[in-house]
């Protein structure tokens, strides 16, 4: 039979409180006072618009667009560097990024506080007392020391109705929000990234229409000149050539301008230095260049509820309904423990020995009395952030089926455009062809030559511009049907 005065048996009996104290906590923590979540419904249409509807169905076999690496999307090579780059030195997505450690590390904290946070401690003490203050007879000196070593749990709060655990709920969902911010980010600087990409080389195309076309007007205009020397040609014909020529002039310098601007726009996106001489042929034929069209819309809720920035807005939802459960834990008692268990003994030498063993357990339980309304406070503002939560998620959900619709509209219309723009285009030619016969034969003045060639030269431009926003409407579209972030 065990002696109960052995040291193992009153260690068991000093560390079974703490034991007990410790397994009561685990059993009594757990209820939670969070609302039951529910998906609000999508405020939106079951189908698209007619307009925005795709003409033809994708391929059976084609990917949804948020599971399409975005490389399978651009594949330009001038294109795939560009993004390359940005999503390697972009500050905005490092932010992101950095954004995701600090909801991490703070999640981690709040999971933390679930658990009972265990410390050690050693201390040693040490008093004199004087002969004069002595009781003993004969009065005498005394001197005491004491050493101390110990284990502790301090302030431990048992989360008996779900207020530490609802605290870090809501901080998981904040976590996963900024996984998400960064996914939409990611998908952002893509589209930015090859949007303004495109502008550079519509711009640039417009820069070298221009030259050719200044290349012409200074041609035609010493032509003229040599005419008029001749008594052929008119003085007002020698002062339109001119005016043809400044204008082209005038416009070159912009497009110059609004190149370098491009450059330095696409610079700051990509966060790093760009070589421009694999951009050098790039963009050339804006008119060959091609991303996927036959994109999978499927039904409005499939594709919108998947994009990041909703998936966004639907944790930071939860996470305010998360946070109503933590205000309503605080309307009931809190109960909290502290407890140690060491050993304290006169001697260092004897610290750990045999009767030494120390122990003390303080539970402490509070509950609300009066508080002049602060609890009922938090709670209102609680519900009225997940209402807030609830508005900005149903809003981000029409947004998102505003700028899919917008762009499947666009995708019918702008292929039409270009396709009629182009004939324009080769109507014009035709018609500054035969006006500048007629003039050469002296049937037409030059002014007949100089609004054909305007009109040729308007058309032209006009599409480029259309092929740039042909290009740019499909970058779009990848955007918001929610891209691909791999």
């Amino acid at each position: 039979m065990s002696d109960p005065a052995s040291p193992s048996n009153r260690n068991t009996a000093m560390t079974r409180p703490l034991l007990a104290a410790l397994t009561a906590a685990t059993l009594l923590s757990g209820c939670s006072l969070v609302p039951d979540y529910l998906r609000p419904e999508a405020p939106i249409p079951s189908l698209w618009p007619s307009e925005a509807a795709p003409a033809a169905p994708a391929k059976p076999d084609t990917p949804l667009l948020g599971d399409m690496a975005w490389k399978s999307f651009f594949t330009d090579p001038a294109l795939q560097y560009l993004i390359e780059q940005a999503l390697e030195n972009n500050r905005d997505l490092r932010v992101a990024a950095l954004n995701i450690d600090v909801a991490r590390s703070t999640y981690r904290v709040s999971e933390s506080d679930l658990f009972p946070h265990l410390t050690a401690g050693a201390s040693a003490t040490a008093d004199h007392s004087p002969k004069s203050i002595s009781q003993a007879s004969p009065p005498k000196a005394s001197d005491t020391r004491r050493f101390n070593a110990n284990l502790g749990i301090t302030s431990f709060e048992v989360d008996l109705f779900g207020r530490l655990s609802s605290l870090e709920e809501a901080s998981l969902e904040k976590y996963l929000a900024t996984e998400e911010a960064r996914s939409a980010t990611r998908i952002t600087l893509i589209a930015e990234v090859a949007n303004a990409a495109l502008t550079l080389f519509g711009d640039r195309a417009l820069l070298n229409l221009t030259n050719e076309t200044l290349e012409s007007r200074v041609s035609s205009l010493e032509l003229i000149q040599r005419s008029f020397e001749r008594g052929v040609a008119s003085q007002l014909d020698v002062a339109q050539a001119r005016t043809a020529v400044e204008t082209a002039r005038v416009n070159r310098a912009r497009y110059q301008r609004q190149v370098e601007q491009d450059k330095n726009a696409l610079t700051l996106l990509v966060g790093a230095p760009i070589d421009e001489a694999r951009l050098a042929a790039a963009g050339r034929d804006l008119g060959g260049m091609q991303f996927v069209e036959d994109l999978p819309t499927g039904l409005p809720s499939e594709v919108l509820l998947r994009r990041p920035d909703i998936v966004q807005a639907e944790h930071t939802l939860k996470a305010a309904n998360a946070n109503i459960g933590a205000a309503r834990a605080a309307f009931f008692p809190t109960l909290s423990l502290t407890g140690t268990f060491g050993s304290t003994s006169p001697t260092l030498d004897t610290l750990f020995s045999a009767g030494t063993g120390a122990w003390s357990f303080v539970p402490q339980i509070t509950t609300p009395i009066f508080d002049a309304g602060k609890n009922f406070a938090n709670l209102d503002s609680a519900k009225a952030s997940r209402d807030i939560a609830i508005a900005q998620y149903e809003q981000a959900i029409q947004t998102a089926f505003s700028e899919v619709a917008n762009s499947l509209t666009a995708k019918a219309t702008l292929a039409a455009q270009m396709k009629s723009q182009s004939d324009l285009v080769a109507a014009t030619r035709d018609s500054y062809t035969l006006s500048r016969a007629r003039y050469d034969r002296g049937i037409d003045n030059y002014l007949t030559v100089l609004d054909s060639q305007r009109s040729l030269y308007s058309a032209e431009q006009d599409l480029i511009s259309v092929q740039v926003s042909r290009l740019s409407n499909l970058v779009t579209l990848y955007k918001v049907l929610g891209g691909g972030v791999s």
